[in-house]
């Protein structure tokens, strides 16, 4: 298995008042101190934003790149999105990456409230994807939708219409699509050939659940510890990866597990529950 970390793993994202975002220099060291050898690129400008700088920080700690997660609002046409989904994916493919994932922003700060969109916003969405995804592969990239809470394609019958309207591939992520109603295991199982990379998390159902009810904010669902260590929650992660082992996958598996970090927080949670994960990814893959 080709097996990734993500900055967001050790609480660092974007939205304002997230929580505490730690030292690029701590969080790669604690990555290779796992074993792992790749990461996600994480929120923008958070490592270096040119090449040479980006892979000299990366080899510094033996981690190559993979990609990297950029969430821009699709649905308004402007090209301003289709200039920076440029500028980005230059930017992943001058250090070594290999997919861009995207997700379809509302254009809110942050991931709790979502507007409706209208049919014609829906056509332009699909067709802006189409418009980053050309762009991205003439840098010799490929480019994933995130089905993403707060965004426009989160729940079961957005991420369905997508798959109908647009011919890109997924980021198959087990949380985001367990919030937003869907069963990971069972989307891969009907849509094997759409899967073009993973994001591997595990959540709380009893949390979700009030976060796809309005009861609750994605931050603070969060911040209350909605994703736990792969094994701890309610997505079938073992049956998952076997799936797609068996389905011929041969991407990559991105550990995430968004955190947020309180003031008060163990610095060391981030590097503790990613080992955690680590070890039970383990073992369902060589039991």
């Amino acid at each position: 298995m080709k097996i990734a970390g993500a900055p967001i793993s050790w609480g660092v994202c974007e939205v304002p008042g997230w929580g505490r975002v730690l030292e690029p220099a701590t969080v790669l060291a604690e990555m290779a101190s796992l074993g792992l050898r790749a990461t996600e690129l994480g929120p923008p400008d958070y490592l270096p934003a040119e090449p040479q700088a980006l892979k000299a920080v990366l080899d510094e700690h033996g981690l190559s790149l993979v990609g990297g997660f950029l969430a821009v609002p699709l649905h308004t046409g402007a090209q301003s999105t289709v200039d920076e989904a440029d500028r980005v994916a230059a930017l992943l493919a001058a250090a070594g990456a290999e997919v861009l994932v995207l997700a379809a922003a509302t254009g809110l700060d942050g991931y709790d409230e979502r507007p409706a969109l209208t049919d014609d916003e829906w056509r332009t969405l699909i067709d802006t994807a189409a418009a980053i995804r050309d762009n991205a592969a003439r840098h010799g990239l490929r480019t994933v939708l995130h089905p993403h809470v707060g965004t426009h394609v989160e729940r079961t019958a957005e991420v369905e219409r997508f798959l109908a309207d647009s011919d890109l591939p997924l980021c198959l992520d087990t949380g985001h699509l367990l919030i937003g109603g869907t069963d990971p295991v069972d989307l891969a199982r009907r849509f094997p050939e759409r899967i073009g990379h993973v994001h591997l998390k595990d959540v709380r159902a009893d949390i979700a659940v009030t976060v796809r009810a309005g009861d609750i904010g994605y931050m603070a669902a969060v911040q209350q510890r909605m994703y736990v260590p792969l094994g701890d929650g309610d997505v079938d992660v073992a049956a998952l990866v076997a799936f797609l082992a068996d389905a011929g996958y041969t991407g990559w598996y991105v550990l995430e597990q968004d955190t947020a970090l309180g003031d008060d927080s163990p610095l060391d949670t981030p590097v503790r529950d990613t080992g955690r994960s680590l070890a039970h990814l383990t073992q369902i893959t060589t039991a």
